[in-house]
């Protein structure tokens, strides 16, 4: 069996995919495959289930809530798709997945993959980076409360999505798919406008297609809701982007070559 973290928790079998019932028990599982087959002591466990205000009976609640899980698991087993082992410690538990199994280690993996052959093979890359980012299906981690495992990994995924996402724009610059790239830098851009290097690309890919004034007034755009809502001024780096376009220059290959991808992958 398959587990998804990369939107709705679930196990996927040869049926499909099985969404978890009970909000703990999402939580219970999340939590166990994030830690990355590492112990889970009880009290991280009360944390994670209860917060700051676990039960009187919090170790058999979450025993109660193990043995679920363990039935959940054994009964969505196949053949050829085993059921993990849930393992009980003095200590706590641990579940020992394949890292294969979970998505978010097939997303990471896909982009550290890219990263080793983004110079030599681009385009390659490109595809490595569209299948990394296309295994999501919503905000990672969903339906696990303030779990804070869960939360502080949602957050990092979501980092490494819109930086991976980055990354293959300026790819898709360097190997001259300028259109392409325009429509999702401005798609992104709605959902993230305080993102400047997605302005910073966006303003070069209309610069290069003969879009000057639409790379003025994005440049504009962009800093007049920095300016209204941050109380900031745009960076030196989209600064400098706005006079290469303003003298009409050349666009120089080191501003479309993508930051290394080491950053993405944990």
């Amino acid at each position: 069996m398959d587990f998804t973290l990369l939107g709705p928790i679930g196990i996927v079998t040869a049926n499909g995919h099985v969404p978890l019932a009970g909000s703990r028990q999402r939580i219970l599982l999340a939590s166990l495959l994030v830690s990355g087959g590492r112990l889970l002591t009880n009290e991280q466990l009360y944390s994670e289930l209860w917060g700051d205000d676990p039960p009187h009976t919090a170790h058999n609640a979450l025993q109660a809530q193990v043995s679920r899980l363990r039935r959940t698991l054994s009964r969505l087993a196949e053949p050829s798709r085993p059921a993990p082992a849930l393992v009980t410690h003095s200590a706590g538990y641990v579940l020992k997945v394949e890292p294969a199994r979970i998505d978010m280690n097939v997303f990471r993996r896909r982009i550290a993959e890219a990263r080793q052959i983004a110079d030599r093979d681009p385009m390659a890359a490109i595809g490595l980076l569209e299948s990394g980012t296309g295994l999501w299906q919503g905000k990672p981690l969903q339906d696990t409360g303030a779990s804070p495992l869960c939360h502080s990994t949602a957050v990092q995924l979501e980092e490494e999505y819109l930086a991976a996402h980055e990354t293959k724009l300026e790819l898709k610059l360097r190997c001259g798919l300028t259109e392409d790239a325009i429509g999702e830098l401005r798609a992104i851009g709605v959902v993230h406008p305080w993102r400047e290097r997605i302005t910073e690309l966006l303003m070069l890919a209309l610069y290069r297609v003969g879009r000057r004034a639409e790379a003025l007034e994005t440049y504009h755009s962009t800093r007049r809701q920095l300016t209204d809502h941050l109380g900031i001024e745009p960076s030196r780096r989209l600064k400098e982007t706005l006079q290469v376009i303003l003298r009409e220059d050349p666009v120089p290959a080191a501003t479309l070559r993508p930051a290394p991808l080491s950053v993405l992958v944990r």
